[in-house]
């Protein structure tokens, strides 16, 4: 993992009308990395991954894609630069089949346009086919074949957290970003998640940064950690070396801690 970092963050700020979101936060996560973010609530998570997402623009600071900057990168290029993301709260189609809904994230990456789309030129037809081949595997990865054909609003909440993983893999990004994977799923589920984190990572060759409360699963399946706090960093490393941070234990536990 030499070279400059897939992402760095540079010294980012971002500000609410007198509430500071994020305070000069800068950390980098090379490529193939799986980062996980953690925080109490209110630390500046979310607002991060709106800020890498080109959702909210920050005050002060830059990210950098690939050695790209992103501060000035329309938000509707983002999926096409090769950033995923998963929500916390899911933004899927509901009353559409899971086999379309994947299929809606690998259209980011199409080349033939809307035109061409409505008129279904000739260039379309092998465009779509490959977009359907894409979607076909990612169903298989995530165990979804057996309701591909069903609508999204008919599927329990954990198997529709693993259709938008399927549809935010299918952008073929480079830099996926999950938030809150885990939420709503119990004790079970999320044991089948930590797995399927690493496998995505690995068999996709994917970077990955992770927004969760559930720490059991950040800690095992991330291989640096950034501790926020009131918007800002207070610590970074290891997870074993997290997890012993004076400040980290001060913020999950209290001062008495």
């Amino acid at each position: 993992m030499s070279g400059e970092p897939l992402l760095r963050i540079e010294r980012l700020s971002v500000r609410f009308g007198g509430i500071t979101a994020l305070d000069d936060v800068s950390f980098d996560v090379a490529e193939g990395q799986i980062c996980g973010l953690i925080g109490p609530n209110g630390a500046g998570k979310t607002t991060l991954f709106n800020c890498l997402s080109r959702l909210y623009d920050s005050r002060t600071g830059d990210i950098r894609f690939a050695g790209t900057s992103l501060a000035t990168m329309p938000r509707h290029a983002i999926a096409g630069l090769g950033i995923g993301r998963t929500f916390q709260n899911l933004a899927l189609f509901d009353t559409m089949s899971v086999l379309d809904n994947v299929m809606a994230g690998g259209h980011c990456r199409g080349r033939s346009g809307f035109l061409a789309d409505s008129l279904r030129l000739p260039r379309v037809a092998p465009e779509e086919a490959g977009v359907r081949r894409n979607a076909a595997e990612l169903i298989e990865l995530l165990r979804l074949t057996d309701v591909a054909k069903v609508a999204v609003s008919a599927l329990p909440f954990g198997t529709r957290k693993r259709v938008e993983l399927a549809r935010a893999l299918a952008s073929g990004p480079r830099l996926l970003l999950l938030d809150e994977p885990a939420g709503g799923l119990n004790h079970e589920e999320v044991g089948s998640l930590a797995s399927l984190i690493r496998t995505i990572r690995d068999l996709r060759r994917l970077t990955i940064v992770l927004v969760e409360h559930h720490m059991s699963l950040v800690m095992s399946v991330s291989d640096k950690v950034v501790a926020l706090d009131f918007g800002r960093k207070i610590a970074e490393g290891t997870p074993a070396e997290v997890q012993r941070h004076p400040d980290v234990i001060r913020s999950y536990l209290g001062a008495a801690a």
